[in-house]
């Protein structure tokens, strides 16, 4: 199957296959062809050649409809469900059958007897914005099981998962494939391809590089698939504090909703130290961040840039001050998708030599400003008149540190920094902020990576329902101990 985009080749001459029964991972760096494979076996994308089949038996799975009455469907990695539906309704949306009021008793009782069986309990009455992001993972299966899909597609399906929700998942991957069901498993964390998959199929570079079982393969061996090389690994070190950068006191803030999200939170991040910031998603993580780099109006508390009160602050005078920020979502706030990269590149000093000028920015300027930051964080085929929307994962992420590093910040507030990576672009992302680190800069980092926080954290703190349950030293903590304090309990 070949696929290009923009004459470049996404997907180029790639075989596939997937055995009924099985969980089949598919492994590659960000950019070799993972998202657009899915896509076109979702039907999100047509091939420009290649064939598919189905039981020897070619399809054309032209579109996310036809492929669902092919069995084929795809659960993404930002969930496609509507808030204030219930769990039933959020199923019924787009469900060929008609008659859905009068047919609600029987399709509750079908979605109940699916979730029995396949460790997916969920209650169909309730809405979607009163469950946990796990639970909602949940209903974005059944609707797939609902709708008699047999092929499942899982786009790094434990991204937003505690290790005890990532393990009941398996359980459920598990019980499916044992149930005659295939599922392709995408996933970036080694440990859990081992752990759960049957086979593991690795792309590079849009091609595919081999499959092999995954009892005879080993973490060092996919790691050196996926990228062509032996990955070097650079583990915590320790190093000597300086003064607060960064104090928050009794933080208070609101969610969407207009509802507390973050309640009464104090932290310090010292010069020369990363604190980590650990807890499932929707706990207050995005809440701390908008409301530290001004997104956000805080209703109670104080926010402090060394001796600075900046609570009341714009955004701007934040900046000036010396605070970076790398958000979650790297398109919709890192980034103005539109834009070519050298725009986004030069959005935070445009306004100074020698990008501008007076009132004018100077093309140049902006393009060498570009160039040279592209070599110092190793942007790679970068087209410039390129929307940078269509950028891989990686290299938009590099180029927001690019930006944001080069402003040379006195604190940095990461959220999600290498979420949905692969495990090249993961290493070289966590290199910088390790350099950085140690250049200095007082570093917030927000993940849901436990291995993550870990590795990387001076100090750990768990955020659960907008609270601060537990401050850890990473040499105290384990993923166990920290799943506990994620999950709100103690002990």
């Amino acid at each position: 199957m070949t696929k290009s985009f923009f004459g470049v080749p996404a997907n180029d001459r790639v075989d596939f296959d997937l055995r009924w029964g099985e969980i089949h991972a598919l492994l590659g760096e960000n950019g070799a062809g993972k998202s657009t494979l899915c896509s076109v076996l979702a039907g999100l994308y047509h091939p420009d050649s290649g064939e598919i089949h189905l039981d020897g038996e070619r399809v054309d799975l032209a579109s996310p409809q036809q492929a669902l009455e092919h069995g084929v469907g795809m659960v993404y990695q930002h969930f496609r469900l509507v808030d204030r539906f219930t769990v039933a309704e959020n199923l019924a949306l787009g469900h060929p059958e008609t008659g859905f009021v009068a047919s609600r008793r029987s399709m509750e009782r079908q979605v109940a007897e699916l979730g029995r069986r396949y460790g997916l309990e969920v209650s169909p009455k309730a809405a979607i914005w009163q469950l946990s992001v796990g639970e909602q993972q949940r209903v974005e299966i059944l609707k797939l099981l609902y709708r008699g899909v047999r092929i499942l597609i899982l786009d790094e399906p434990t991204a937003v998962l505690t290790p005890q929700e990532a393990q009941s998942l398996f359980v459920t991957m598990r019980a499916m494939a044992a149930d005659g069901q295939a599922i392709i498993f995408v996933s970036h964390k080694l440990d859990e391809v081992l752990e759960v998959s049957d086979r593991v199929t690795v792309l590079r570079d849009g091609e595919r590089v081999g499959s092999m079982e995954t009892a005879e393969a080993d973490p060092a061996t996919l790691a050196r698939m996926m990228v062509g090389r032996d990955l070097s690994t650079r583990g915590r070190s320790r190093t000597v504090a300086g003064s607060a950068a960064l104090s928050v006191r009794g933080l208070t803030a609101d969610g969407d909703r207009g509802i507390e999200a973050l309640r009464e939170v104090d932290l310090e991040v010292r010069e020369s130290q990363i604190v980590g910031v650990a807890g499932v998603a929707g706990n207050g993580q995005r809440e701390l961040a908008e409301a530290i780099v001004g997104l956000r109006r805080s209703k109670r508390g104080q926010i402090f840039l060394g001796d600075v009160d900046i609570t009341r602050s714009s955004t701007l005078q934040r900046i000036k001050l010396g605070l970076g920020f790398v958000p979650e979502d790297r398109m919709r706030t890192g980034m103005a998708g539109g834009l070519p990269l050298t725009a986004n590149l030069a959005l935070k000093a445009y306004r100074q030599p020698p990008l501008s000028k007076g009132p004018l920015v100077s093309k140049r300027a902006v393009e060498e400003r570009a160039r040279s930051l592209e070599k110092q964080f190793d942007i790679r085929g970068v087209r410039w008149a390129m929307p940078t929307s269509l950028l891989s994962g990686g290299n938009i992420q590099r180029a927001i540190l690019a930006r944001e590093l080069s402003a040379r910040p006195r604190v940095l507030v990461a959220a999600a920094p290498t979420r949905g990576l692969d495990v090249a672009a993961i290493e070289a992302i966590r290199r910088i902020l390790l350099d950085e680190r140690d250049a200095g800069t007082a570093i917030l980092m927000i993940s849901e990576d436990l291995e993550e926080i870990l590795d990387l954290s001076d100090e750990i703190v768990v955020l659960y329902e907008g609270r601060i349950m537990g401050r850890l030293d990473p040499d105290d903590a384990s993923p166990e101990v920290l799943g506990m304090l994620m999950a709100g309990r103690t002990s």
